[in-house]
């Protein structure tokens, strides 16, 4: 008599899903990632949890940059802040850190992000609208007035005029007494995202990198926990791309300004350790988590075996994640604090070192008090009550987990492998290989969501016919007038001759290689403004009208 083997565990399973019930679409990740009904030992191909994923702490860091992690320190709570005038951020800034914020995270306005001064007549109905507005040194003092800045870690969100605010910064905290060797935080100062997605430069390419490395050189020697460059996905993300070309694109960033800097002469371990990254956080929890271990993994080999780096500071990627602006809506916008609850959650359970969580009503407008207090309250739950701080790493060895993992790894490293034979990163740049990827993707998710394969609450799906307005923040128009007086002001009593001698230092050392850092503290001290600075760079860079050559 025939023996009847009888099949087993997997295979039972797999009989009988194939007879039940099944969505319409199948499903897939916010990215248009297909997922699989079911993920087992056998989606991995021989994984071993032992040489393949290893331990938090150690290398190549998939399961986080520290042993302990949360366990012994939870992740700074850094809200996005700033509006209007000098004083009225300061006074936002205070509002937080009474309310438990760790650290601090600073919005420029429009002006001030593209190197202008409020006074210069395309600055007009912008100034403090989206951000800050920082002119002159004196803005920066009242900026952070009151703050002890060796105790708080500090983040600048700016870019094209990175390397003046770093020296406004630096200049400022010296004068006041700080040991620059003390100060902590990140100015993000990523210029080639802003290439991709953001559109926020000034200057060529080349030029704009070289401005990124004198930072990233100033700062190695010269304020040592200080991170020169947040290498930022964030933004590419917000315009549009999938999860995997974020990763690769940011990665790819990363790895252009590391070969500028060895070509400077730096020495890797020097510079390494004080970069960081900045990540979205989007909606698709564990497309999400899978992104930031695999981006962990992917930096620590290629600083390890091609960069030749020994210290394990140099390894390892440390990231800030925000939650994703693009994913708010303004219908049912207190929906948003769900998004943003889950969004937070993936950051936090993918290994973050920074987190800021975005309010319900930035969709709407800035911040108001209520809704960033409740943005706080997120994260503050989130860190003691949900549990997840307890262990480290809880979901590693998901099936689910490292096999999206695995394939997030191996999808970057083809990306790499493109931008390679596009010619390398600005010759990709130029080509608009990176903004024709991401406008693809966006169109994609976009015919998702107006076919309805995706459904977005509130918005294709679940609406409301009447809903109740949220009160917002709103910008009074004086705040612009004050700013412009104020600088007049200033323009008027500062010694204009040493104004002008300054500014031809600025362009004699542009013209050389020397690192601009030091003089700029000086024109910084001068009292000469962001728009003066950018002007007489543009003079020996002069300026990129931003065309892709398709």
């Amino acid at each position: 008599m025939a023996t009847i083997t009888q099949p087993g565990a997997q295979e039972r399973w797999q009989r009988d899903n194939e007879s039940a019930p099944r969505r319409e679409q199948p499903p897939t990740t916010v990215s248009s990632v297909p997922i699989e009904a079911l993920y087992t030992s056998d989606s991995l191909n021989g994984f071993d949890p032992e040489t393949d994923l290893g331990y938090p702490g150690q290398y190549p860091f998939t399961r986080g940059v520290h042993a302990s992690m949360y366990r012994s320190r939870l992740w700074t709570m850094r809200q996005f802040a700033g509006f209007g005038t000098a004083r009225d951020t300061n006074q936002r800034f205070k509002f937080l850190l009474q309310k438990g914020q760790t650290g601090l995270s600073t919005a420029f306005d429009l002006p001030t992000l593209m190197g202008l001064d409020s006074d210069d007549p395309r600055s007009l109905g912008e100034v403090g609208r989206l951000g800050v507005a920082v002119d002159t040194l004196d803005d920066m003092q009242e900026l952070y007035d009151g703050i002890n800045l060796e105790d708080v870690s500090v983040s600048m969100t700016i870019n094209a005029p990175a390397v003046v605010i770093m020296a406004f910064y630096l200049a400022n905290a010296q004068d006041c007494g700080f040991d620059w060797k003390k100060l902590r935080g990140t100015i993000q100062n990523d210029i080639l995202k802003e290439f991709h997605a953001q559109n926020e430069f000034v200057f060529p390419p080349e030029p704009h990198v070289r401005l990124v490395c004198d930072v990233i050189e100033f700062c190695a020697q010269q304020v040592p926990q200080w991170n020169s460059v947040s290498i930022s996905g964030y933004h590419i993300r917000e315009a549009g791309s999938t999860a995997v070309q974020e990763l690769a694109f940011t990665l790819a960033d990363g790895f252009h300004y590391v070969d500028t800097c060895l070509a400077r002469g730096l020495p890797i371990d020097l510079f390494a350790p004080h970069l960081s990254f900045f990540f979205n956080a989007h909606n698709d929890l564990f497309e999400e988590i899978a992104k930031y271990r695999a981006a962990r993994m992917l930096w620590a080999e290629a600083m390890r075996t091609r960069y030749g780096a020994t210290r394990e500071a140099s390894w390892k990627l440390r990231f800030h994640a925000q939650t994703a602006g693009c994913s708010l809506q303004d219908r049912q916008p207190e929906v948003n604090l769900i998004r943003v609850a889950y969004q937070a959650l993936a950051a936090v359970l993918g290994g973050c070192q920074s987190l800021h969580t975005n309010s319900m009503d930035e969709t709407l407008a800035l911040p108001s008090e209520h809704a960033v207090t409740l943005a706080v309250r997120t994260q503050q739950v989130l860190a003691y009550e949900t549990g997840v701080t307890n262990t480290v790493d809880p979901l590693g060895g998901s099936y689910f987990v490292e096999a999206l993992t695995r394939q997030m790894h191996q999808e970057a490293q083809r990306y790499f492998e493109r931008i390679e034979e596009e010619g390398g990163m600005l010759a990709a740049l130029e080509k608009g290989f990176f903004r024709r990827e991401i406008a693809d993707a966006a169109f994609v998710y976009q015919r998702e969501i107006d076919t309805k394969r995706k459904l977005i609450v509130g918005v294709n799906a679940f609406q409301e016919p009447e809903e109740k307005p949220l009160e917002t923040l709103q910008i009074d128009a004086q705040v612009e007038h004050d700013q412009c007086a104020r600088l007049h002001q200033r323009k008027h009593t500062r010694d204009n001759q040493a104004v002008q001698a300054m500014l031809a230092r600025i362009r004699q050392g542009a013209q050389g290689k020397t690192n601009l850092v030091p003089v700029l503290i000086e024109a910084a001290r001068a009292r000469c403004t962001v728009g003066e600075i950018m002007n007489a760079l543009a003079d020996v860079f002069g300026r990129y009208d931003g065309a892709a050559r398709w």
